[in-house]
């Protein structure tokens, strides 16, 4: 629960540079700017527009979109 809704909080990142998938769990307490590729170390930033790197490279965007809040 996020806010009082059920959010999904697991998200599957997958890099642009090489295609590398891997499942995270989002912080429910703070925003992830930055996020290392497991396989090729690039380190991602959020796409223009985005406020986190799972809005930007995630299955499911951050609990604080999903609830409609806005960016965290």
């Amino acid at each position: 629960m996020y806010d009082g809704k059920t959010v999904e909080l697991k998200s599957t990142i997958t890099c642009p540079k090489c295609g590398h998938k891997k499942d995270e769990i989002m912080p429910t307490n703070a925003c992830e700017f930055f996020y290392e590729c497991k396989n090729c170390k690039t380190r991602l930033r959020p796409l223009e527009g985005d406020c986190c790197v799972y809005c930007s490279y995630g299955s499911v965007k951050c609990p604080p979109i999903q609830v409609g809040t806005g960016c965290c």
